[in-house]
């Protein structure tokens, strides 16, 4: 009976103490809190007694990387409900021209991993993969950047932009099509570089076939009745045509050189005949009434001779020099055939025969009556040489304005 009664109390007690165990596990359970984890698209489930995220992550002994994207942070607090986000981020190489970096992202989009590493794109820039794609298993991003370049083609200039490194690649990108005679100013396997220009010349053949004058010649022949220093036509020259074959090459529209290929005369030219005087000229300077006899060249060096103005002749002004018979190199005879040497006092001026002929006897303002029958290299237009018997003489001449006369 005894025993009996043990047992029945042994009993009672385990059943007291099983289902304290049971309402304690019920309790400790059912204060659990129902928390979900997404780690890259995989979501799982767990019920824990976890105060934060850092708590549960140790305990399903989670570790997180140093560049994982965690959302919200390890030390905030659980609530029943919550949903954590887990990114595992990776390592991606972006290649742009020579550099490469490699950095840890949780992107999966390019473009919000070129904002991460801070890279800014123009529309010309090269990118492989493309721009806005999916990044996937990508794990290298190659960018070739754009740079402008000058291209002169055919004398047209045009500002553009490229990615090519070389010459020919550079061409072929910009569709440029070369023709036969065609040349490109740089070697093609030649870099690209940025701010440089790369041209191309059009070179173009063509024939031209023209007809043209032929310059006749100028024969002379001496004739004594005229005088020395002047010429007279005596059979005007007229040109002859020739027909010529040219091969000419022109460089972006310019002619940059012609031959003549074949030359077909269809007109002779007629020469110039022109007659030269040999004749000496013994010229006076002083006026009709007051000339020597002949043979002689007059001096005309007295001041009444200077001053007296005559009242006729064609008058205008020029520019006047002198110069003298015992320059360097000067033979002292003049274009005329006057010796200066041999008559220091003699009137004498150089002039332009165009504008004054040689012969003529003139009228100069301060210098007097003399006789055009020099010439001088320099002495061209409305200007005057008056010749004077010494070099200091001519140096205090000086270069004046005149008047002069033409008198016969």
């Amino acid at each position: 009976m005894k025993n009996l009664k043990g047992k029945k109390t042994i009993m009672a007690i385990l059943t007291v103490v099983l289902f304290a165990g049971v309402i304690t596990y019920a309790v400790y359970e059912g204060t659990k809190k129902n928390v979900s984890l997404s780690a890259d698209g995989d979501q799982q489930e767990f019920r824990t007694h976890a105060k934060t995220v850092g708590e549960l992550l140790s305990e399903q002994e989670i570790a997180i990387g140093e560049h994982d994207d965690l959302s919200p942070a390890k030390d905030t607090k659980l609530e029943d409900g919550a949903s954590i986000e887990w990114t595992k981020a990776r390592q991606v190489q972006i290649n742009v021209d020579q550099e490469s970096q490699k950095i840890w992202t949780t992107e999966k989009n390019l473009d919000g991993l070129l904002e991460q590493a801070g890279i800014e794109l123009t529309d010309h820039d090269k990118i492989q993969p493309e721009r806005g794609s999916e990044l996937g298993e990508t794990d290298t991003v190659n960018i070739e950047k754009a740079y402008e370049v000058a291209m002169i083609d055919g004398g047209q200039t045009s500002n553009v932009w490229t990615t090519s490194t070389t010459v020919a690649d550079f061409l072929k990108n910009q569709d440029i099509k070369l023709g036969e005679h065609d040349r490109v100013e740089q070697k093609l396997d030649e870099q690209v570089l940025p701010g440089s220009a790369v041209k191309v010349v059009r070179v173009e053949k063509v024939t031209d076939v023209v007809e043209e004058s032929m310059d006749f010649s100028v024969e002379t022949k001496k004739d004594a009745s005229l005088l020395k220093g002047s010429e007279k036509v005596v059979q005007n020259g007229k040109e002859g045509k020739v027909e010529r074959t040219y091969a000419i090459v022109k460089e972006d529209g310019k002619e940059v050189s012609r031959s003549m290929t074949a030359e077909n005369v269809k007109q002779q030219p007629v020469n110039k005949v022109v007659a030269v005087g040999t004749r000496t000229m013994v010229a006076s300077a002083a006026p009709a009434a007051a000339k020597k006899p002949a043979g002689k060249v007059v001096q005309a060096s007295n001041s009444a001779a200077r001053s007296a103005e005559p009242s006729g002749g064609k008058e205008f002004y020029v520019s006047a020099t002198a110069y003298t018979a015992s320059c360097n190199g000067c033979s002292g005879i003049t274009s005329t055939g006057i010796n200066l040497k041999a008559n220091p006092n003699a009137k004498v001026i150089a002039v332009d025969p165009s504008i004054i002929p040689l012969g003529s006897k003139v009228w100069v303002e301060g210098y007097g009556y003399a006789v055009a029958g020099d010439t001088g290299g320099a002495i061209k237009g409305h200007k005057i040489d008056v010749f004077v018997s010494s070099q200091s003489q001519a140096m205090s001449f000086g270069r004046k304005k005149v008047r002069i006369k033409i008198l016969n």
